[in-house]
């Protein structure tokens, strides 16, 4: 499970772009553990923060700057047997090629709880319609 990985991710809570001609090194970070290598904080960064995150903790993320390349990483598993630190995949508008990615924190209604990178362009606890889930993923 990818656990370890969302302890350091909890560390890295309320990181935030900074607006302007600056950029936040530490997202700058989360971006070169992608083949993207972005040098701004204003790219897109959620997938950068979850394969961070998990190379931090050991394990190997996607290598991809894709929120929707953890589709094919590790294996499947219901909402149901969801577990704090296991990788949600959402969907993002009506464009298949967009997604949003983070840690499963919870469920509260209907919603899921994920801990994530870009969230309100910072790192943090936000809930997400349970409508929106592709997929929950859990390391093999």
């Amino acid at each position: 499970m990818s656990r370890a990985a969302f302890d350091i991710a909890v560390h890295e809570l309320g990181t935030a772009e900074i607006y302007g001609d600056d950029h936040n090194e530490r997202i700058v970070e989360y971006h070169q553990t992608t083949s993207l290598k972005a040098t701004s904080d204003e790219v897109p960064w959620c997938a950068s923060f979850v394969n961070w995150c998990l190379k931090k903790a050991g394990y190997q993320g996607t290598n991809s700057a894709r929120a929707r390349s953890f589709l094919a990483w590790g294996k499947e598993i219901s909402l149901e047997e969801a577990r704090r630190g296991d990788i949600v995949v959402l969907s993002r508008g009506t464009n298949p090629a967009f997604g949003h990615v983070g840690f499963f924190t919870g469920r509260e209604h209907n919603s899921v709880l994920l801990l994530g990178g870009n969230q309100s362009n910072k790192v943090s606890i936000s809930p997400y319609p349970t409508h929106r889930i592709i997929s929950i993923r859990r390391t093999v």
